[in-house]
């Protein structure tokens, strides 16, 4: 049935969308309309709820089950901590135990049902949270936390019983944050720090202790929500919430697995609507890292390449390491939008312009020359041997007078700069301190992007921890990738929200007229022949070449004087995947007698070799052009992917691919050919005519409304090779593997 092969996880988001707690939001659809009228063609939500978590972060009332005030006990500790974060929050605390008449002075419930009154969050320090979920949903608690281990994280045993927890969770109504998580949600943060912060979630709470401690060099954090196995509440609802909090200026996750591929995306598409930046490390792109996060959080890691292409799809920048989240997180939160692409290196050495020029230009920065007008200017204060047409080399900030802000200010003064990065390789007293004082004082006065990369291993000299680092309007770095990954991704965030169309509100939600067709085609956990395949494109509206399947000698020749000649000659079966290895493939037949000959072969092969045919297909043969491959696969998270790549025969040894996920629009189908390293093929090469890129795109855009319609019924489909011929003679699919699932 047509949505009924997505997975257990795609089922669980759709409950979880009529679940209680939502939070409405102008301009979107949520709740029960959402779940019922909103989904697209293949079944699944086109909007995500974003859940109330407001109540979680800043209770009225926290109730603490198993609470305890014991010297030497665990639960002293995390008890003594809740009590410390309720009263910054201003939430009433309820102690519950069985055998305590008191905890730390506090009177104390003995079971949940004795509490005094309905409380916000309840947070569990008891070994099997489970017992406990039809307590608190009969208490009406908005949000429990189960610190509990020994889940999914453990194996099949812990998998089944997250399980049960999980789905008890979805009866109670009640939203619960873990189990396997931690304290950190309930952190000290510093309430006396100003400007856009950073929202912070992470699957394994160590790994954002580098995050946390930004407050410490004046970096604003709002939130920090420790997910842990995900029972219930997953990074896509943290993500949903933070995107639409006016103190946030960027979340950042360290993610170990995606919990579901669609309530991913549809939460990034929120961010990226609300053009809030979202920077995420992703582990698993190895697989021992994908096996080692398995084993700690029980979660899918998913195919890296497809969950690397599903992030970009939705402009979530990922980063490798904690500190490019770091710098990247800053940055972003930070900077106000750039008013222009260019880049300017001002710096005190010819070497370090040039090396940092270096770096930045390959890593994809635009470093424009300035004006001859404009250096000319520098150079009333710069000396005449030394270049300013960028890198700017000043040989030496100016210490003693005014000249040194004068040229920060001439180049933050040119239209065409955006962007001005000053590397600071080593301090230099008191030119660097001098330096750092111009650079700040520019800073505040310009709506461009000031960069500063500060070498020091030290770290400890006033220019960088008092001048620099007391700055909110100077990004400060400590080295030359990060500062530029940084600005890269500044920039292309602003690019892409600047014109981003969700593809959610287009996607289809009503079969077309091609699906009936399409359904009558499929054969239910078989291969399509070559010939049944082809006829599933057509329905389709994807072009192929005139064939007539035959089953004789004599057919053969007639369909080859219907078809027209020269006609290539294949076998075609239903378990016929690499025809030519085989010798079961003929082209460039010119004569009747090389049609039968022709024939005699390939159905003497096909005995030999043992392979069932339903028939020998005589096809027209189609002028050369670039062999493109376009398929769909089946992602374990994401559901149907679409790719695009070189084909031919040789398309495993290239690997020259670029996936997306369905929705997407004709931009990003566009995008896809540019990600390729060949895309120069489609423009002509040695002589060579360009092809029919508007007809490609086409192909991968009903290749991919195929994938949606057909939904899990439609295994694997790979169109190799795709023809695309020269401008304006379309694209013609050669051959086609179709799986029926």
């Amino acid at each position: 049935m047509l949505g009924s092969t997505h997975g257990t996880l795609t089922t669980d988001f759709r409950a979880r969308v009529v679940a209680c707690g939502e939070q409405p939001r102008p301009g979107a659809v949520h709740g029960t309309a959402a779940a019922e009228g909103d989904l697209d063609v293949s079944g699944r939500p086109l909007h995500a709820p974003v859940p109330d978590l407001d109540r979680f972060f800043r209770p009225e009332s926290l109730a603490v089950i198993g609470a305890s005030d014991a010297e030497g006990r665990p639960n002293t500790g995390i008890t003594r901590q809740l009590i410390a974060w309720a009263e910054r929050v201003g939430a009433r605390v309820h102690p519950v135990h069985p055998t305590r008449a008191s905890v730390f002075g506090l009177p104390c419930s003995a079971s949940v049902a004795d509490l005094p009154e309905q409380v916000d969050l309840a947070v569990l320090l008891v070994a099997d949270p489970l017992p406990l979920i039809d307590e608190l949903a009969e208490a009406k608690v908005k949000f429990a936390v189960a610190f509990a281990s020994g889940f999914a994280e453990t194996g099949e045993d812990g998998a089944a019983a997250q399980e049960h927890l999980a789905a008890a969770v979805r009866r109670s109504g009640m939203r619960l944050l873990g189990p396997n998580t931690n304290l950190n949600a309930f952190e000290r943060f510093r309430d006396d720090l100003e400007g856009p912060a950073i929202a912070l979630i992470t699957q394994s709470g160590h790994q954002g202790r580098p995050l946390f401690a930004l407050q410490e060099l004046g970096i604003r954090l709002s939130h920090w929500a420790p997910t842990g196995n995900e029972a219930d509440l997953e990074a896509a609802d943290f993500i949903s919430y933070f995107a639409e909090r006016p103190e946030v200026g960027a979340v950042a996750c360290y993610l170990e697995g995606l919990k579901d591929g669609r309530s991913f995306l549809l939460a990034a598409d929120r961010a990226a609507r609300a053009r809030v930046p979202v920077v995420a490390v992703k582990v698993g792109r190895t697989e021992t890292g994908a096996r080692t996060a398995a084993s700690h959080t029980g979660k899918l890691t998913g195919a890296d390449q497809v969950v690397d292409a599903a992030m970009r799809q939705y402009g979530v920048i990922r980063v490798d390491g904690l500190d490019e989240l770091q710098d990247t997180s800053a940055l972003l939160a930070r900077a106000r939008p750039p008013v222009a692409d260019g880049v300017v290196v001002y710096s005190i050495s010819g070497g370090t312009g040039a090396h940092f020029a270096d770096l930045a230009t390959a890593a994809g920065l635009t470093l424009p020359t300035l004006s001859a007008a404009k250096q000319a200017e520098l150079h009333e204060w710069i000396p005449p041997y030394l270049n300013v047409a960028n890198p700017v080399d000043n040989g030496g900030h100016p210490v003693g007078d005014w000249r040194g802000r004068k040229i920060i200010d001439a180049i933050l003064a040119d239209p065409a700069v955006g962007v001005l990065i000053c590397p600071i390789t080593g301090p230099f007293p008191p030119m660097s301190d001098r330096l750092a004082r111009d650079l700040v004082e520019a800073a505040e006065q310009t709506d461009k992007l000031v960069c500063v990369v500060w070498g020091s291993p030290v770290g400890t000299e006033a220019a960088y921890r008092e001048t620099l680092l007391g700055s909110s309007r100077v990004a400060t770095f400590r080295t030359f990738a990060n500062c530029i990954g940084a600005v890269r991704a500044h920039l292309a965030h602003h690019r892409f929200t600047s014109s981003y169309r969700s593809p959610f509100d287009d996607a289809p939600r009503v079969p077309s007229p091609s699906f009936r067709k399409a359904q009558a085609l499929m054969r239910p956990g078989r291969q399509l022949s070559e010939h049944a395949a082809k006829q599933l494109l057509r329905a389709y509206g994807i072009r192929v070449p005139r064939e007539q399947l035959v089953t004789s000698a004599a057919a053969a020749v007639r369909a080859a004087g219907q078809v027209g000649y020269p006609v290539v000659m294949k076998a075609s079966g239903t378990h016929l995947a690499h025809k030519t290895e085989l010798g079961l493939v003929k082209v460039g037949l010119t004569s009747a007698s090389q049609v039968r000959d022709a024939y005699r072969e390939l159905t003497d092969i096909a005995r030999y070799e043992g392979v069932e045919l339903d028939g020998v297909l005589v096809c027209q043969m189609v002028a050369r052009g670039v062999e493109m491959v376009v398929g769909v696969t089946h992602d374990a998270l994401f559901g149907p992917t679409v790719t695009v790549g070189l084909g031919g025969v040789l398309v495993e040894v290239l690997g020259d691919a670029a996936v997306r996920v369905p929705p997407f629009g004709e931009e990003q189908a566009r995008d896809m050919l540019d990600e390729l390293r060949g895309r120069a093929l489609l423009e002509g090469v040695r002589g060579g005519p360009p092809v029919d890129v508007d007809a490609l795109v086409e192909v991968v855009l009903r290749v991919q409304r195929m994938a949606l319609e057909l939904g899990g019924d439609l295994a694997e489909l790979d169109i190799n090779p795709l023809m695309v011929l020269p401008r304006g003679q379309g694209a013609v699919a050669l051959d086609a593997l179709v799986v029926c699932s």
